[in-house]
């Protein structure tokens, strides 16, 4: 079985938990210089204000609805993030972090526990020790899992946060429930394709033949019908669709102990973590790194640490973004430690077109633009230069000999 934890309005809650004042009452969070709203409270929601809103925009709503503005504090939210993270490690060894917010648990093992006991436990301790609220969905495969933690969040009142489905008449009620565009992974694109053809659920989707998902959705599309039919195909640290933060983690097969060992994987985990950055067209703001030791070795000395680091600029630059991942891993490694786990969570997402770019970044930060650059100023010029040179110099050349032989053979 899957778990899916997700913390509720995380940035807000976070602010929450310092200011307990404003709890119950509209909260939005703005990006980096104020620019946009990138993240809101259930009252603000309420309110109306829409996620990405520019904030010179909706001032006057600010002011009208008394709604808390605050910037944002990506060292606050990466640390409330490690400390819900490590709370979750304890349950099970098997925890993806998936994103600054969320993380899937698989639960191996486990067949003769009550997981919603276990799933309520969580959410108390991790609400105690943090003060952030969490939701929780568990089922038998990811994709489930994510719509159960859907239906824990829309209707806690009745579920207490939590929502499992451990059986199939849960599930087929929660796929007939679930819009297709709801689907974890169902993109804008295929999202118009399949209600095209009259797809509107996911129930819907699972119904389709086989041979038609995997000849238009590919073979990741099929992956998720199995997922969605209660198969666990889609396994942990695979994925996924655009977020709000990318996270890529791993754990070792085997331990290590010196720097350069974790310089490599946290290179690694960052240049993996800003393809996936470029390919939802998305700069970040602020980079996470963290490292622990094995939690199951009682006998070694444990330890677990991260650090935020804020950009100068929003970026999808590999060599900037590793640039600060490793000056984070250097303030956070222990010599004499043996490390199990890695990783790096890319925070303060916004859409490439939007970012604000420093003169240096904008012209340095590509090499592979800067040797085009040099190439356009010096090489290109050059080399049309000495092609119409060449090109010259062969017309007066043919030009004298044909003088040299009209005058060896004139003309009668």
């Amino acid at each position: 079985m899957f778990a899916l934890i997700d913390c509720n309005n995380f940035y807000a809650s976070c602010e929450r938990v310092f200011q307990p004042q404003y709890e119950g009452k509209a909260v939005v969070i703005l990006s980096n210089n104020d620019g946009c709203v990138i993240a809101r409270s259930n009252e603000a929601k309420a309110l109306g204000i829409p996620m990405g809103a520019p904030a010179f925009k909706f001032r006057s709503e600010f002011k009208k609805y008394n709604i808390k503005v605050f910037s944002s504090n990506y060292p606050l939210y990466g640390d409330m993030s490690h400390r819900v993270m490590t709370i979750l490690e304890e349950y099970t060894p098997n925890v993806e972090i998936y994103s600054i917010d969320e993380a899937f648990l698989k639960f191996e093992g486990f067949e003769y526990f009550d997981l919603r006991e276990t799933g309520l436990k969580i959410r108390k301790q991790v609400r105690q020790w943090t003060g952030i609220p969490v939701s929780i969905g568990i089922a038998p495969s990811k994709a489930l899992a994510k719509i159960a933690n859907k239906i824990a969040k829309k209707f806690a009142n009745k579920t207490g946060g939590i929502y499992c489905i451990d059986n199939d008449e849960k599930r087929l009620k929660a796929l007939k429930w679930t819009a297709i565009s709801d689907v974890w992974g169902v993109g804008i694109r295929h999202d118009k394709r399949l209600r095209g053809l009259g797809v509107k659920s996911a129930l819907d989707f699972v119904n389709l033949p086989d041979s038609w998902v995997k000849k238009n959705l590919s073979i990741l599309g099929l992956r998720l019908k199995r997922d969605l039919q209660g198969a666990p195909t889609i396994q942990l640290e695979e994925t996924v669709p655009a977020k709000k933060s990318i996270a890529t983690t791993r754990s070792f097969k085997s331990t290590l102990s010196t720097f350069s060992n974790l310089e490599e994987r946290i290179t690694t985990y960052t240049l993996l973590g800003a393809e996936k950055l470029r390919k939802q067209r998305s700069c970040a703001s602020a980079i996470y790194v963290f490292v622990r030791s094995n939690p199951f070795q009682k006998e070694a000395e444990q330890y677990r640490n991260g650090c935020t680091v804020k950009l100068p600029y929003s970026t999808d630059s590999s060599l900037i973004l590793n640039q600060y991942a490793l000056k984070g891993l250097k303030s956070i490694f222990r010599s004499g430690i043996e490390y199990k786990k890695a990783g790096i969570l890319l925070l303060g997402l916004t859409p490439s077109i939007s970012r604000q770019m420093s003169l240096f970044e904008n012209i340095f930060h590509n090499q592979v633009l800067m040797t085009f650059l040099i190439a356009s100023i010096w090489i290109v010029p050059g080399f049309v230069f000495t092609r119409m040179t060449n090109q010259k110099f062969k017309r007066r050349e043919i030009a004298r000999q044909a003088k040299r032989v009209s005058k060896l053979y004139p003309s009668s």
